[in-house]
């Protein structure tokens, strides 16, 4: 299988625990970003940093994006692609 560039700059880009962590804790269904916090162990600000990045990069969605607080996110069809090669790398 040919992986383009763009993916492998997708692949790195997911390197960092916080970003992959919180990946996966939306594989199981939307989730806010407490709730991710509470899964994942991670503090808060950073899982909002997490799911800002994640979201510009396609990889999840906000699924009530005219909150301002206790916003709900979903992983895409893109993100579970991305996971799935994070795990074939492991």
């Amino acid at each position: 299988m040919v992986i383009t560039c763009l993916v492998w700059e997708i692949l790195s880009f997911m390197q960092g625990k916080t970003r992959r962590s919180v990946l996966e804790s939306l594989e199981k269904g939307p989730r806010t970003p407490s709730i991710i916090a509470g899964m994942t162990g991670e503090h808060l600000p950073h899982v909002s940093r997490a799911l800002s990045e994640l979201s510009e990069k396609g990889l999840l969605q906000c699924m009530t994006p005219n909150s301002s607080k206790n916003r709900i996110y979903m992983i895409t069809e893109e993100g579970r692609k991305v996971l799935g090669e994070l795990r074939k790398m492991d």
